[in-house]
């Protein structure tokens, strides 16, 4: 777990600061990369790493078809006007890792869990903040995200599942 936390705080000290200098922002954005590549490093720890890119890639896919795909309509403009807002692709990256993280790596640890989905729900309220996105655009990446991040396909192993994690 110690290599898993101090991959969220290198990662989080290695965003630069933006031209707005917003901090809610800049921590959606850190998190959107941070709780995946905390997940990644826990996901090579239990020597699951290939399943874990896999439902990542497919995550990412998904969420970059369906910005595409519904480009142009009412539910994917953002409050700036303008479009490929639907849905959240940094909501769905943090949700994907957080639940990645609490179903596999922090089994045990409910607190854990409970951090790391704090962070991603924090992830999409900054980005509702910032303007860059709608709640149900953010409420669908969050939804996309954990989805991906707490099933498992099997890759390697005898089978697939699902685990929510955070089990009290």
């Amino acid at each position: 777990m110690t290599r898993i936390v101090a991959a969220l705080c290198a990662c989080s000290l290695a965003m630069p600061v933006s031209a707005v200098a917003d901090p809610f922002e800049d921590f959606g954005t850190a998190m959107k990369y941070g709780l995946p590549l905390a997940a990644a490093v826990c996901a090579a720890d239990q020597d699951r790493l290939e399943d874990f890119a896999v439902r990542g890639v497919l995550q990412a896919a998904l969420v970059w078809g369906m910005k595409q795909y519904f480009d142009g309509e009412p539910i994917s403009r953002r409050p700036s006007g303008e479009g490929k807002g639907f849905p959240s692709g940094h909501t769905a990256a943090a949700f994907f890792g957080a639940s990645d993280l609490a179903g596999k790596c922090f089994k045990d640890d409910p607190w854990a869990g409970a951090a790391a989905y704090g962070a991603a729900g924090l992830t999409g309220w900054s980005r509702v903040h910032a303007g860059e996105h709608t709640p149900e655009q953010v409420w669908t990446g969050a939804l996309i995200g954990f989805t991906f991040g707490a099933a498992s396909f099997g890759i390697g192993t005898e089978g697939a599942s699902f685990s929510v994690g955070m089990r009290f």
